[in-house]
């Protein structure tokens, strides 16, 4: 739907692209005491995708919350990205979610239809998910922004985080990279229309599918790939698992305009915030171009699931996901921790 104002014009950066760098935001939590409870075995010390509290034996909490400016000019789809965006934290934890908030922020300049659609395509995108929206927060600004508080619940024994990955692991990833590239480079109308269309109902796929068939294997570690890109959160799986993520470049999935655009130097903010956060623990073992490269530092907006699983079991799982979801790739492998935390090869 066309809107007289077009939202991405109503803000300075979009989606996961104005999230804070993963390094900036260590240091912003440096020195914090936070309250001892047994039974929060997840919580933000862990750099994880939400918190997650045991509430018995058989059911834990998961808790998470996620909101940026439009990604989009089409409001409904801006609310229904927003959303499987926020969700996605906790399918990456195992989880299924089952309350929302919606988190908003209105400018002078938007209508209330445009306001609406927004909220309707969160709306939609949550009761896809089995999840309610049961109210929010709203307040008026400089910047439209919209995203959602999202409660869930797993198992206690069944929690998956970023920092669970084991030397024979082997790395799949759902979604193919290059969406912080093309949304950047639709903004100066570098990308067409059909391309347009495949990454937006990219962003738009929620990560349910790939999280139903993950619990269904002894997988050891997930995180969901979004604004600090593939390289910053297998930084830090490598880092809380003590383990060495080796990723080979040429098996990564990618939009292959993605790459041109990339070549020719249309880069997002964020991408150059996520290499000085996980450059210096990154060694290139192999011959890859700097397009490459810089598509792996690339924020992403509701990206895919990053797991990891023992080999035995890899090809088994690749399999079933395929059908849910058939961009769905072996990426890489884990080691022991060697010469550092990750390792590019070919």
């Amino acid at each position: 739907m066309e809107t007289e104002v077009k939202l991405t014009k109503l803000a300075s950066c979009a989606g996961c692209g104005a999230k804070v760098g993963a390094g900036t935001l260590a240091r912003l939590l440096e020195g914090f005491e936070t309250r001892y409870d047994p039974n929060l075995i997840v919580g933000y010390d862990k750099s994880d995708d939400a918190s997650v509290y045991v509430l018995d034996e058989n059911t834990a909490l998961v808790q998470t919350t996620d909101f940026f400016p439009p990604i989009v000019d089409d409001p409904y789809l801006y609310g229904r990205i927003a959303a499987v965006n926020a969700l996605s934290d906790v399918y990456a934890m195992g989880g299924e979610p089952k309350l929302a908030l919606n988190i908003m922020c209105v400018t002078d300049a938007m209508e209330k239809s445009t306001v609406q659609e927004i909220l309707r395509g969160g709306y939609g995108a949550a009761y896809e998910a089995g999840a309610i929206i049961t109210g929010g927060h709203t307040i008026s600004g400089a910047e439209p922004i919209y995203g959602l508080a999202v409660s869930g619940f797993v198992h206690p024994q069944k929690v998956l985080t970023n920092s669970g990955a084991r030397p024979g692991d082997v790395l799949i990833l759902t979604k193919p990279l290059g969406i912080g590239v093309l949304t950047t480079s639709a903004k100066a109308g570098m990308v067409d229309g059909p391309v347009l269309t495949r990454i937006y109902d990219q962003m738009a796929q929620l990560n349910k599918a790939a999280r139903d068939v993950m619990v269904r294997f002894p997988v050891h570690s997930c995180t969901d790939v979004t604004g600090f890109a593939l390289l910053g959160h297998s930084f830090e799986m490598a880092q809380g698992s003590g383990v060495t993520v080796h990723l080979q470049a040429g098996r990564v999935p990618f939009h292959p305009e993605a790459y041109d655009l990339a070549d020719m130097g249309f880069i997002p903010a964020g991408a150059y915030r996520n290499r000085d956060y996980a450059e210096p623990g990154v060694t290139v073992k192999a011959d890859v171009s700097r397009a490459m490269l810089d598509l792996m530092y690339d924020p992403q907006t509701s990206g895919g699931l990053l797991m990891a699983v023992g080999e035995e079991r890899s090809e088994e799982l690749l399999r079933q996901l395929r059908d849910a979801v058939p961009c769905a790739a072996v990426i890489g492998y884990v080691t022991d921790y060697t010469e550092n935390s990750i390792l590019i090869e070919a």
